[in-house]
């Protein structure tokens, strides 16, 4: 990334622009969404009090920050500025608004040849608990119904630092109808015991929704192809998928994956979803429900507290279409960082939709060389296993 000393700053002289506490901070990010609205303004508004707050709390944080021109009295005046922390730089620094006898929860980022997993530590989960519900709610449930959800991602009760376990734990308690299930232990995928469950839903009438890796997905449809089987999920179940197509052991297109999970889950092609979130976020995106009705290409949308931006390899901001890495500035990371950059590749797209007023994402994959890591990395070694 480049050094940003001399980028525009707006300095901090008049009292609107006085740090607020985490408590402020924390009552008009939920306000935002609870609305599920901020527009440009006031979400740089927010971005730069949040990041005078960061830079005042998180020492790594603010030293990195200096190093490129910023400190609380001198902030970005324009949201692709505010320095963005590499997502690696969680295992080798402690990022964090908060002392460690404050950590209610910690996420583990995922474990590389780099040598070890870090940490996403949060001082209350009152916000990650806000912002993925609300955006479930919108991208995932047609009308606040309760599904039963038939989970193929870590139980929480097993790996209490996995999000994606986390955030799965969140949405059976608070949208499920009670029934569901986890179906993947450590590295063993109970298919027996899923396809029960698949078959009371079907007896119950009850949709269900099928939260999975994409490998722990390639995993079950490889088990059902070998018994010949296939499980008929009843009308109004859907797929979650929280990608990772591109494993050590193998590669999966989205394309085949998303048609045999059609076929033989009886899941309409339109009714499959994928998420894309970090374990170095609060926040998550989703396929934009006007594109549903194709597989290729995908386009993701933010929640309002959330906006992607995509950079060349100097770290200066691309137009419209031109691929680069993924810069993610979270707002509801009030108790880390605001800005992650990511080793994901990606370009922002135009076009508004009823769920998203401003840019959106397409996905690209990884950078050449770079490490593997993601949700999927919990299910590849089904594929290892299964021969």
């Amino acid at each position: 990334m480049s050094a940003a000393a001399a980028a525009p700053v707006r300095r901090r002289t008049d009292p609107a622009l006085q740090v607020p506490s985490a408590e402020a901070l924390d009552a008009r990010i939920l306000d935002a969404i609870g609305v599920y609205a901020l527009d440009d303004d006031a979400f740089l508004d927010l971005a730069r009090e949040l990041f005078a707050y960061q830079v005042g709390t998180n020492a790594p944080y603010a030293a990195f920050a200096r190093a490129q021109g910023f400190d609380a009295n001198r902030l970005p005046d324009r949201i692709e500025r505010i320095p963005a922390v590499p997502a690696a730089a969680f295992k080798d620094a402690r990022l964090a608004t908060f002392p460690p006898a404050r950590t209610a929860v910690w996420f583990e980022t995922s474990g590389t040849s780099r040598g070890g997993s870090g940490r996403h530590e949060l001082d209350t989960t009152r916000l990650y608990e806000a912002a993925l519900l609300a955006s479930f709610d919108r991208m995932m449930l047609d009308g606040g119904e309760r599904l039963r959800y038939l989970n193929l991602v870590p139980d929480p009760h097993e790996r209490p630092h996995s999000s994606l376990g986390f955030m799965l734990g969140v949405v059976a308690r608070e949208r499920g109808d009670g029934r569901g299930g986890w179906y993947l232990h450590g590295d063993e995928l109970d298919v027996d015991t899923f396809a029960g469950a698949a078959a009371r839903a079907r007896a119950d009438g009850a949709a269900v929704c099928v939260a999975t890796t994409a490998f722990a997905l390639v995993a079950l449809l490889d088990a059902l192809a070998e018994r010949n089987a296939n499980l008929a999920l009843p009308a109004g179940s859907r797929i979650m998928e929280t990608g990772g197509f591109k494993g050590r052991t193998r590669v999966v297109e989205r394309a085949t994956l998303y048609r045999e999970a059609s076929a033989r889950l009886g899941i309409p092609l339109d009714a499959i979803v994928a998420e894309y979130g970090m374990t170095e976020l609060s926040s998550q995106y989703y396929d934009d429900p006007a594109g549903r009705d194709h597989i290729e290409p995908r386009v993701k949308v933010a929640p309002p507290w959330l906006r992607a931006i995509v950079v060349d390899g100097d770290g200066r901001p691309v137009p419209e279409g031109v691929v680069g890495a993924i810069r993610h500035v979270d707002l509801a990371n009030r108790g880390s960082v605001i800005a992650v950059e990511t080793e994901d590749l990606g370009a922002l797209v135009a076009g508004a939709t009823p769920h998203t007023s401003g840019r959106r994402l397409v996905l690209f994959g990884r950078e050449q060389g770079a490490e593997l890591r993601g949700c999927s990395l919990d299910a590849e070694t089904l594929l290892a296993r299964r021969g």
